[in-house]
């Protein structure tokens, strides 16, 4: 918004005289549909302006300003005037006002009239409409099933279909992605393919949605809505060789808004009863557990680790109550989680937990189990691991000390002498040094323990608060990777690598939105900024820096690649946006 206003300046300084004032403000369409664009222009006539206004409506979005300059020369008197235009994008259907403005110019006031937007919804193209190929570019919205379990976590399919006609496509993004019920996760691209749609052959660019459903009954997905910007042959050249048209690059622009339809689906409780260790785990898994070592003395380390791997929901899988193990001292575990999908759902948890015995009258580690919910033939199950055997020793005795004698023994038959000598000479006299007690490097070295005794004693309570505090932890970790990936992320703006750079981009914001949020970085999305980030502390400014770096990395699957110097700046906006993040009270 500030680099506009800069310019206008730059413009206007020149302090030439205008023929005369005016101010105004027009809209280059006053309907459009959700998903599309609409041009705002400011128009300043006849001199500079004491202060330029900035656009502001609850709902609507201002970005993209453009700055143009108009000069013409009448009776030898100059005449100035400079647009600002912005791109106007509407969040959700319905009217919109943007009010009048005012600003000065030579010293008059000028105000602007009221603007009417009117926003209609973008209703999804029905099967005639599509069947009939008049349609350059749709979407579709499918869901595996229409009943699933809560807590299950699904894969949707977005699919966006180009006409063979289209020569280009570009600024690709979605305005909204509703989920009522859902916490939606990552995306991936698959494969592109070729399909027989009515009459017309169109291009589909799969996209696989990470959904996890949050509560039991009615849930509903989309519709989702966005837009596309599409190359289409000029009037008369659709009979034209498509190689020739792509090589001539012949064409003009459109924007299509897209939308989907509504999907409703029915979301199943959990049936009872569940079984009693039962954590919330819903999907198909197996375990692995590994105890050792299995020879050891009271109090010695004993290292237990859990693995539990398959395909599911993660964020839900727990370690089991082990309150009833009284006969071990239990350390908190600490916790891996190894994906191997790119929308997580699949994967490997390790749990690691330290545990010591507390006597020598344990011979087994307890037999383990962990339960889970397949929702493929809607029944628990439950997984076993044997009892490990123990052999563990009582803790050995100490040994009383053993006190020096003298090795010398006196001769047999040796007599007494009862009465010694009185020593008649005392030797040389030498000088008495300073004891011990009254030199400072010996005070000194006698504090070397103390200091010693207290540093362990600090250490082991802020390690104790760190082991009994997970927001903690997270904090910490999630704010080593975000300085770890800051770097990395100026490295790859250095090397020009757009889609490694958008990756790791995505990757933070998560990160440190789940962590301030405290919910699962994968369920972190563009509508959590307006959802959940509505807090004191939390500027206008940040929240519209998030949704910025979210709407850049939709646009990065199919923008052009970007250069060195806009990465750096995207990179900086970040740097910004976390800084600010950081400092808001969790």
């Amino acid at each position: 918004m500030r680099k506009p206003i800069a310019i206008l300046v730059l413009l206007l300084s020149l302090g030439l005289a205008a023929r005369a004032a005016n101010f105004s403000v027009s809209l280059d369409r006053n309907t459009i549909r959700l998903g599309e664009e609409a041009t705002l222009s400011l128009t300043f006539e006849g001199g500079q302006p004491s202060v330029v206004p900035e656009p502001t409506v609850a709902g609507l979005d201002f970005a993209n300003p453009v700055s143009t300059q108009n000069s013409s020369d009448i009776n030898g008197v100059m005449s100035f005037t400079v647009t600002i235009s912005y791109a106007v994008v509407a969040h959700q259907a319905g009217g919109f006002t943007i009010p009048p403005m005012t600003t000065q110019i030579g010293g008059q006031r000028f105000t602007s009239r009221a603007i009417h937007l009117t926003v209609l919804k973008n209703d999804a193209p029905n099967e005639q409409e599509i069947n009939s190929g008049l349609e350059p570019a749709f979407m579709k919205l499918t869901m595996p099933s229409k009943a699933i379990y809560a807590g299950e976590a699904v894969t949707c399919e977005l699919d966006i279909y180009l006409r063979d006609d289209v020569q280009n496509y570009g600024n690709f993004q979605l305005t909204s992605t509703p989920t009522d019920g859902f916490s939606l996760g990552k995306s991936v691209e698959g494969r592109r393919f070729r399909a027989q749609v009515g009459s017309r052959v169109y291009t589909v660019i799969p996209l696989s949605l990470g959904l996890t459903a949050l509560k039991a009954g009615p849930v509903t997905v989309g519709p989702f809505t966005g837009s596309v910007v599409v190359v289409l042959p000029e009037g008369g050249q659709q009979n034209q060789d498509p190689f020739f048209r792509s090589f001539f690059n012949q064409g003009t622009q459109k924007q299509v808004a897209l939308s989907t339809e509504q999907l409703a689906v029915n979301s199943l409780p959990l049936p009872d009863p569940k079984p009693a260790n039962f954590n919330g785990a819903i999907g198909t898994f197996t375990l692995n557990v590994s105890v050792g070592p299995t020879n050891l003395t009271v109090g010695d380390p004993l290292t237990v680790r859990v693995q539990i791997a398959g395909r599911g929901a993660f964020d839900s899988i727990t370690l089991p109550d082990q309150s009833g193990l009284r006969d071990f001292r239990i350390f908190p575990p600490t916790t891996k989680t190894e994906l191997t999908d790119k929308l997580g759902f699949e994967g490997t948890k390790t749990f690691e937990e330290i545990v010591t015995p507390q006597n020598n009258d344990i011979h087994k580690w307890p037999e383990f189990s962990f339960s889970y919910f397949d929702p493929e033939n809607g029944q628990y199950h439950t997984l076993n691991q044997a009892a490990v055997p123990l052999l563990v020793s009582a803790a050995a005795a100490v040994p009383p000390p053993t006190l020096a004698g003298n090795k010398t023994t006196p001769q047999e038959n040796q007599t007494p002498r009862d009465i010694l000598p009185i020593k008649e000479s005392v030797g040389p006299l030498e000088a008495v040094s300073v004891p011990l007690v009254f030199q400072t490097k010996f005070i000194a070295l006698q504090s070397v323990p103390v200091l010693a005794f207290l540093a362990a004693f600090v250490w082991r309570k802020r390690a104790d608060n760190l082991a009994n505090n997970p927001r903690l932890r997270r904090q910490r970790a999630v704010a080593q990777l975000v300085r770890t990936g800051l770097t990395e992320l100026r490295q790859l703006a250095t090397d020009n690598k757009p889609d490694e750079f958008f990756a790791l981009l995505f990757r933070l914001m998560q990160e440190q939105l789940g962590e301030r949020l405290d919910c699962p970085a994968t369920a972190i999305t563009e509508a959590v900024v307006d959802e959940r980030l509505n807090r004191p502390g939390a500027s206008p400014q940040l929240q519209a820096d998030l949704r910025e770096l979210f709407q850049l990395c939709n646009q990065a699957r199919y923008a052009p690649v970007r250069g060195t110097s806009e990465l750096n700046s995207v990179a900086v906006l970040l740097e910004r946006a976390v800084n600010e993040l950081q400092a808001l009270k969790t």
